[in-house]
């Protein structure tokens, strides 16, 4: 029975950050299997890595986000900055290719990686990337994304979580006075109303802007090496980040894989809202083996 190692902790100075990342080690042929969130990081997959002892599982925080500094914290972070950064870690590992399991941000940021170095990951599965670029409603999604955004910038973290909230959480396309509603209060999510006067949040801050209107290179993506499988969580149907799964796929002329749970049905208790992390571990396993 092969046995994973407890996790030992790494630092790579990368483009300007200090990427911190984990090793979870096994005596195993297969390749490095690199879980990965953004603006999630590897805290988010403890449970989901305790799937694999077969299997050399990495872990990291993405640029700016928890033990990963960089010198303007406030300052956005591009999905090309994340894939150079990826790229850099896959490099400083000396296991490429890997296989690759990227959720929500990181899979934008895969898609990213792998349109650029293709060479570095055998497989991809890309969850529920949130692209509104990529939906046929594109500038309602993209303003829905911005009003987010702005709603944090006016008012602070509790003002644009819940904005967020209601933004993620719609069904089904965007209309033009989505973007336009009443703020929802954020005492109704149990989010603070008072501002801190900090904008320096990873999600609202760093990323939900250049992550939502980024725009993949389709025309790398359909000439890649890599196996490129999108999947969506069968609870998130309709959902935006379950919408950007299905239309990446459709412009990479495949379907999507349906995994259990939904946007984090992979999670265990990490942060008190658990999925499915058996059945989304057993999911990922049977892709995996397809390569």
């Amino acid at each position: 029975m092969t046995t994973m190692t407890e996790p030992t902790t790494h630092a790579l100075a990368a483009n300007g950050v200090v990427l911190t990342y984990d090793v979870r080690r096994a005596a195993s042929p297969a390749p490095v299997l690199l879980l990965i969130g953004s603006p999630m990081g590897a805290g988010g997959f403890v449970t989901l890595a305790g799937h694999f002892p077969d299997r050399t599982v990495v872990t990291y925080d993405p640029r700016g986000v928890e033990r990963s500094t960089k010198a303007d914290p406030a300052s956005p972070s591009t999905p090309e900055e994340h894939a150079d950064d990826l790229h850099r870690l896959i490099t400083e590992l000396d296991a490429g290719p890997v296989d690759l399991f990227a959720s929500s941000g990181g899979a934008v940021n895969a898609l990213a990686l792998v349109a650029r170095h293709p060479e570095q990951v055998r497989t991809l599965i890309a969850h529920e990337p949130p692209l509104a670029s990529v939906l046929p409603d594109r500038e309602d999604a993209l303003a829905a994304c911005r009003a987010v955004h702005e709603a944090y910038l006016r008012s602070g973290f509790g003002a644009g979580m819940a904005q967020f909230i209601v933004a993620v959480g719609h069904k089904g396309p965007f209309g033009p006075d989505d973007a336009n509603q009443p703020a929802p209060d954020p005492a109704m999510f149990g989010l603070p109303a008072v501002d801190d006067g900090s904008r320096s949040d990873p999600l609202l801050g760093q990323n939900i802007i250049s992550c939502t209107h980024f725009e993949p290179d389709f025309g790398a993506l359909g000439t890649a090496s890599t196996r490129i499988v999108m999947a969506a969580g069968v609870e998130s149907e309709g959902q935006m980040a379950s919408r950007g799964a299905f239309a990446v796929a459709e412009r990479l002329g495949t379907t999507p894989v349906i995994f259990p749970g939904g946007h984090g049905g992979f999670l265990g208790d990490e942060y008190g809202q658990p999925g499915d992390p058996d059945g989304f571990a057993a999911k990922l396993r049977e892709v995996l083996a397809r390569a």
